[in-house]
């Protein structure tokens, strides 16, 4: 572990909280600002949706997500009841994982809480998901690394926007069989501001998963340097994932069927069931 990693962990460690009983908890309000997140309203909304992953996983959220009052100093020194939830080390986890990828933090977190364990029950609890919550898991694991990829990229030379898209649409084209990005928004029959990604069954982000890290590794491991070579790369690796699909008698993915709700509304009615069973199940605190 690297002198960096060692201080951004003792980070987490040192707000870490120990129960009567010897169980650890940490305080939302204090893992806010460890993560970088100055504002409470921003944190706030990447809870709301560790706890719709937490629900998808099958686990009690009150076993994870417990919610708690505290008093805190405000500005002219008065003392405000605030809410605050006492996070189990599965509720950091889940929180890293939907947090802003771009805080060099988030990652560091990703290691201190776990991520490798949480990975492996994931794909143990997988097949037992229906297809709604496996679209919103792979969605997840999709955003983040299109984020590493997009660095990579941008290292390996793909600096504007424009060259961006053209990088983009490169791995598009190998993996869709010869379909741009514009091919495949118009056979999914998308409006102009959805996202190809929020409208692929679970199947297909698996497969553009696999091509976006493969594609994240070998740009590094390559050492590519222009943005003509990493389009390449991206175009090479999307037509080698379409290769092996091929080879194992899969169905190519722009014949896959687009579902009819995008991610955004999915979690939006996540979110909206555990409002609505908190409501009927108010948390007592004081029992």
């Amino acid at each position: 572990m690297s002198d960096l990693q060692a201080k951004e962990h003792k980070r987490f460690e040192d707000i870490k909280q120990i129960r009567s009983d010897g169980s650890e908890f940490w305080s939302a309000r204090q893992l806010a600002p460890a993560l970088d997140y100055n504002k409470w309203e921003n944190f706030s909304r990447v809870i709301d949706k560790a706890k719709v992953a937490c629900k998808i996983s099958g686990r009690e959220l009150l076993d994870h997500f417990p919610e708690v009052r505290k008093m805190v100093k405000i500005g002219s020194g008065a003392d405000k009841n605030v809410k605050d939830y006492e996070l189990s080390r599965y509720a950091c986890y889940l929180i890293v994982q939907n947090a802003d990828p771009r805080k060099e933090v988030i990652a560091l977190g990703q290691t201190y809480f776990a991520i490798q364990t949480y990975r492996q029950e994931v794909r143990d609890r997988f097949n037992q998901l229906d297809e709604d919550s496996r679209r919103l898991v792979v969605r997840g694991d999709v955003r983040q690394w299109n984020q590493l990829l997009a660095e990579a990229a941008r290292d390996s030379g793909v600096i504007t926007n424009e060259e961006f898209a053209i990088f983009q649409n490169a791995g598009y084209v190998g993996l869709y069989g010869g379909l741009t990005v514009e091919d495949i928004h118009e056979r999914k029959g998308l409006d102009v501001r959805d996202k190809i990604l929020d409208f692929m069954g679970s199947t297909e982000l698996i497969a553009n998963l696999f091509r976006i890290s493969q594609t994240e590794e070998k740009l590094k491991r390559d050492k590519i340097s222009t943005a003509a070579e990493a389009n390449k790369v991206h175009n090479i690796v999307g037509n080698e994932v379409r290769t092996a699909i091929k080879r194992v008698g899969g169905t190519m993915p722009e014949d896959l069927p687009t579902p009819e709700k995008g991610i955004a509304q999915i979690e939006r009615e996540q979110l909206a069931e555990l409002k609505r069973r908190a409501k009927e199940k108010p948390l007592m605190l004081d029992e």
